[in-house]
């Protein structure tokens, strides 16, 4: 079985000089070169997940750039396991961004009155929003910035973390006692 070789080993070293060097220079041309190997992997993944070929497109050139800051951030072992997880979360993240656009989801504390069926759904909308932005503005400083970045501005937990510099734990407490605290409030002022 001479004519057999495995050639995993000489290509996780290979992969690891590129990232050395990318990380190293901020080659973009480095960066390119590593991720030319596994762009068509990167156009499957995303057809699988996505199940259309121009949003593929779209997301390998996106995956691309974000590759250009995580790469210089995260300490990558086996680059094409990596990138691959990269893909997954990066289509499951357009997966979900296009269906909160397609359907509506209705928490109980905005489900319709049946005393409100005859008011005009924009004005009944728009109080509820309004109310909600009170809401907002009462809660703890923490809360409301933790509440905000991972409801409004979609953030993970370890993006809210980084960004507010709080750690994980506090962070997922400020998220559930602000989203607790919210539901209590908008509750109590819906019926003014």
């Amino acid at each position: 079985m001479k004519f057999i070789r495995n050639n995993s080993r000489t290509q996780e070293q290979n992969d690891a000089d590129l990232i050395r060097s990318y990380k190293v220079s901020g080659s973009l041309d480095v960066l390119g070169q590593l991720y030319n190997k596994y762009m068509h992997l990167v156009f499957g993944v995303c057809i699988n997940y996505l199940k259309d070929e121009e949003l593929s497109k779209d997301a390998v050139m996106q995956i691309f750039e974000e590759l250009i800051l995580k790469l210089k951030v995260h300490e990558v072992q086996n680059f094409k396991s990596w990138l691959h997880v990269l893909t997954r979360n990066h289509c499951l993240m357009a997966i979900r961004k296009n269906a909160k656009h397609e359907t509506v989801s209705l928490e109980d504390t905005f489900v319709e009155n049946t005393d409100f069926v005859h008011l005009d759904m924009d004005d009944t909308k728009e109080s509820k929003l309004s109310v909600m932005e009170k809401c907002m503005e009462k809660l703890p400083q923490e809360q409301r910035i933790t509440v905000d970045l991972f409801y409004l501005q979609e953030k993970c937990y370890k993006e809210v973390s980084d960004m507010t510099g709080y750690d994980m734990l506090k962070v997922k407490s400020y998220i559930q006692n602000g989203k607790r605290n919210l539901k209590i409030c908008i509750e109590k002022n819906s019926g003014e």
